[in-house]
């Protein structure tokens, strides 16, 4: 079956040179077929997802990228071959996409208040509320029906987008898969300077004034594991530091910064890598990471695992593994000044032994790192993407359901003073904890049925009396293919924040004959006073009201754009972040080829038109 889709592929592809196409597809179907061919729930591009990246993207990962690890063990002519032939294309020559698109005059000061409107961070604040004040929005819930588009952004030879923006002194800085950093003017679109670095950033950006410096600076990671300082207006470059060594690290949730210290949450492709039967699977452990904002020196490291990982037993074919491992940290950690204390959720176990601070919300001290408290959500769940392929060799025996968390912990304050941190879980479970308590439950709340992309994934925002929470529950035909299911998932929920009950509920919006289309709703969600915000898999962007779940406005993002940077543009599904909306404007990533879903490579930036 595996030979028959690989000869479908090369009469598809007959662009490319027939040598590189004949090596490629051996070299693809030894190598890489197992997990980006598997079962459709894998947690890996499909080939469809593939096809629409760029020559220069897809060897990029291999070399130096998310992929690297894996492909270790080819020769750059392989890595080439391979790129080749998964994404129908050659090589462009580096040819920059840069010069379209310049601001007229360069600025030497920011042109907006730096006190004003503005999203700094991933969820607008270091509780990660993702709720953005009246006075910061700038947008009220009678202005958002009139959400006009006004400029669109195009990431060259992306099949996603999935950086969001941060918004700061009327300059918005986000990053790509084209392992550019790019600053652009916020109502304009049009580029103040961009910054290449050695890898794909897909978390936000933080902003600050340099400690110590009359600077200002943005704070950010990339998917190898290097955290960076750069000059806000400038571009150039303050600082890098590696955070991590294992070859699989990288950093996909957004640092955060307070009192001068940057805090890194670290992860890993590992749970893809350990896949290959003659992987040693699996020796990474997630980790904060806090650094000196001045001059990115280490101030401490804390394992989400305590324990080293050590040899435990053999695969079938003879493969040293080990263990424990895993409980990586996808999302922004969560500052408690309060409690002199950062909140991080954390990803499945990668092997056996299961760790019991996999699937759970850990408490470390913010001046040395030292764990204060966990609390588990879902015990023994081990799993790698082997689970999902016909190769189940390093896939550990029982495994779990794959029930991480991908999202942040928000610290909330209830309106009669109490605290606590809310977060929902791929499980499809919502979550409150005391942080005052050493994270005791305080209810647990069910909204989706979950699974390996079920459950709510990216994010959820809170104001002082709910959380609205965002289900996915992504399903794909059981036909052996990786086709989403038109008719499975989605549906948007505001829970009471004293008690857990389900106090709003927006169904889930059918597809009728939308190509690649889903009702998931995977993207985090965004809040402002009146409105939340949701972007669906389906590729539309929708507003609902808080009070009743009416639908106040919608727009289809899967479609072609005319970029301002002068780059083919087009929009797709709406995963992973959520939009951002500050001084009367609100931009959205689209485009996420991933899971199945349609790839595109645009940031969409609207503001309030008149009638």
């Amino acid at each position: 079956m595996r030979a028959r889709a690989v000869l479908a592929a090369l009469s598809i592809w007959c662009s490319v040179p027939a040598l590189a196409q004949q090596e490629g597809a051996a070299l693809y179907a030894t190598h890489c077929a197992q997990c980006h061919d598997g079962d459709a729930q894998s947690r890996v591009p499909g080939r469809g997802a593939m096809q629409a990246m760029s020559f220069d993207h897809v060897l990029a990962a291999l070399t130096s990228g998310s992929m690297a690890a894996m492909a270790k063990d080819r020769s750059d002519a392989e890595r080439r071959a391979i790129a080749s032939f998964v994404t129908g294309k050659i090589a462009t020559g580096g040819v920059a996409a840069d010069a379209e698109g310049r601001c007229a005059q360069q600025v030497n000061g920011f042109p907006q208040s730096l006190d004003g409107p503005r999203w700094n961070g991933w969820g607008v604040d270091t509780n990660n509320s993702r709720y953005q004040p009246a006075d910061m929005a700038g947008l009220t819930a009678e202005q958002v029906p009139r959400l006009r588009l006004k400029w669109a952004y195009a990431f060259p030879g992306a099949s996603l987008s999935f950086a969001p923006p941060t918004i700061v002194g009327g300059i918005l800085f986000i990053g790509g898969t084209d392992r550019k950093v790019h600053a652009l003017d916020a109502r304009s679109g049009c580029t103040l300077w961009t910054l290449a670095i050695d890898a794909a950033v897909r978390a936000a950006i933080s902003f600050a004034p340099l400690p110590g410096s009359d600077q200002f600076a943005i704070f950010f990671g990339d998917l190898r594991a290097n955290a960076y300082a750069v000059n806000a207006l400038t571009g150039a470059l303050i600082w890098k530091t590696k955070v991590e060594e294992h070859a699989a690290a990288r950093i996909t949730g957004a640092p955060t910064l307070h009192a001068g210290v940057l805090y890194v949450p670290v992860s890993s492709i590992e749970e893809a890598a350990g896949s290959q039967a003659s992987y040693e699977c699996c020796t990474f452990r997630g980790s904060v990471v806090a650094l000196d904002a001045a001059t990115g020196k280490l101030v401490w490291q804390a394992y989400t695992i305590p324990e080293v990982p050590h040899p435990t037993g053999k695969n079938a074919r003879g493969t040293q593994l080990f263990g424990p491992s895993g409980a990586s940290i996808w999302s922004a950690p969560t500052i408690d000044a309060k409690r002199g204390a950062v909140y991080v959720a954390t990803s499945n176990s990668y092997s056996n032994p299961p760790a019991a601070t996999a699937d759970a919300v850990l408490a470390f001290d913010l001046a040395t790192g030292k764990l204060l408290w966990k609390q588990q959500a879902t015990p023994k769940d081990a799993f790698v993407v082997a689970c999902f392929t016909a190769d189940k060799s390093n896939c550990p025996e029982d495994h779990g359901p794959d029930h991480d968390f991908g999202q942040s912990p928000i610290l909330v304050t209830l309106r009669d003073g109490r605290r606590m941190l809310v977060i929902a879980q791929k499980s499809g479970v919502v979550h409150a904890l005391d942080p005052d308590d050493g994270g005791k439950f305080l209810w647990q709340t069910r909204i989706g049925k979950g699974g390996s992309l079920g459950g709510s994934e990216w994010g959820s925002a809170a104001d002082g009396e709910r959380i609205y929470v965002a289900n996915s529950d992504v399903r794909f035909m059981r036909d052996g293919t990786r086709r989403l299911d038109s008719t499975q998932g989605g549906g948007l929920f505001g829970l009471d924040l004293a008690t857990g009950k389900i106090a709003m509920e927006v169904p889930p919006v059918a597809c009728g004959d939308r190509r690649q289309c889903s009702p998931a709703l995977s993207a985090a969600v965004s809040l402002i006073p009146g409105v939340v915000f949701s972007g669906g898999v389906s590729g539309f962007l929708r507003a609902y009201a808080t009070a009743d779940g009416k639908l106040l406005w919608e727009f289809d993002t899967a479609q072609d754009f005319k970029a301002v940077n002068g780059v083919p543009a087009h929009g797709g599904a709406i995963d992973g972040p959520g939009p951002v909306i500050a001084g009367g404007m609100l931009y959205t990533n689209s485009g996420y080829g991933q899971w199945s879903g349609v790839a595109g490579n645009v940031l969409l930036a609207f503001e309030v038109g008149t009638e």
